[in-house]
């Protein structure tokens, strides 16, 4: 079977390779890092007018299988990467722990996820809440439970009044400003879907080419070690699949029909790179290892649809199979 790169995936490494070639140096790195603040905030308040309340209110009956993705995504994932902390800095560095420990903390990717729950023939309509949930009340528990993380790891370098602070101002009041406007707002995005999807790809470049290319200058390459990337790509599979694992078993423990365990495992498996970067950008702000800290989220990412694209394909066999 031939696997493909996701072609976002590939102009995402470009952005790295030219923050390690070019790196934006001075005053240019400051107006971009200016203008990457601005579409983080603008990226929130589109995401807010988006929002629909029929999402929200579809599929919520099904409180056992949202329970289910809630408790992978922020219960038992943090717990899962909460031992990664002890690898550094023997293994890996510094920075790239605390990357596998925000990674922990994301909340669900929300296209994906409801892609592969689609393709598979899964609950659409409960992927759809479990996830659009997931990426709301993530913007408020993701930095909380970095901090419950960070101190259990004793890492006293977090500011944590301060990123609470930007992410009220600049992610939750965007968000509800903009779902406050949805009445007027809504309609133009619902006729034009994929103008929120291009404009968080053209935030999230420019996030990370801004990203690298201040970790490049403090000399990323230098203290990141090839070794420490192959241990990164590897833990990320492991993750991945101990996730995967884990809500097959407990689906199948609580009894949840065949299409519902597949938005469990999908949506309690996934980790959101739309929301990952703009968030880190205001949880990190100015950290000198910021290129490591999201290098695990952009493996992860790249791994989690790979395997989904797999995963999906056997769930279809599998359901058609049972229907047939």
């Amino acid at each position: 079977m031939r696997i493909r790169l996701d072609p976002f995936t590939l102009i995402l490494l470009g952005a790295v390779v030219l923050a390690s070639v070019l790196p934006a140096q001075g005053s240019i790195a400051r107006v971009l890092g200016v203008v990457a603040s601005a579409g983080v905030a603008l990226l929130f308040f589109i995401h807010g007018a988006a929002l629909s309340r029929e999402q929200i209110r579809a599929g919520a009956t099904h409180w056992r299988l949202h329970l289910l993705i809630a408790s992978l995504t922020f219960v038992v994932f943090p717990l899962v990467v909460l031992p990664i902390g002890a690898l550094a800095p023997v293994l890996i560095p510094e920075d790239l722990a605390l990357g596998f420990l925000y990674l922990g903390v994301l909340p669900s990717a929300v296209s994906s996820s409801i892609a592969f729950t689609a393709m598979a023939k899964g609950n659409v309509p409960a992927a759809i809440c479990s996830a659009a949930a997931s990426n709301v009340f993530g913007m408020m528990l993701t930095p909380l439970l970095l901090v419950l993380l960070v101190s259990t790891t004793g890492d006293g370098g977090f500011d944590v009044l301060g990123a609470l602070r930007d992410i009220v101002l600049q992610l939750l009041l965007p968000f509800a400003i903009g779902h406050l406007l949805r009445p007027k707002l809504g309609p133009w995005l619902d006729r034009h879907p994929g103008f929120s999807s291009r404009y968080d790809q053209g935030v999230i470049l420019l996030i990370v080419y801004v990203a690298f290319s201040q970790s490049v200058v403090g000399g990323l390459w230098d203290q990141l070690p090839v070794t420490a990337i192959l241990i990164a790509i590897a833990l990320c599979l492991l993750l991945l699949g101990l996730v995967i694992g884990l809500a097959m078993i407990l689906s199948r423990r609580l009894k949840l029909p065949l299409d519902d365990e597949i938005a469990a495992v999908f949506c309690g498996s996934k980790k959101s790179l739309a929301s990952g970067l703009p968030m880190a950008k205001v949880l990190f702000a100015g950290h000198p290892g910021f290129g490591m800290i999201v290098l695990p989220i952009m493996c992860y990412n790249q791994i989690q649809i790979i395997v989904g694209a797999v995963l999906a394909r056997r769930y279809l066999k599998h359901a058609s199979r049972l229907r047939g």
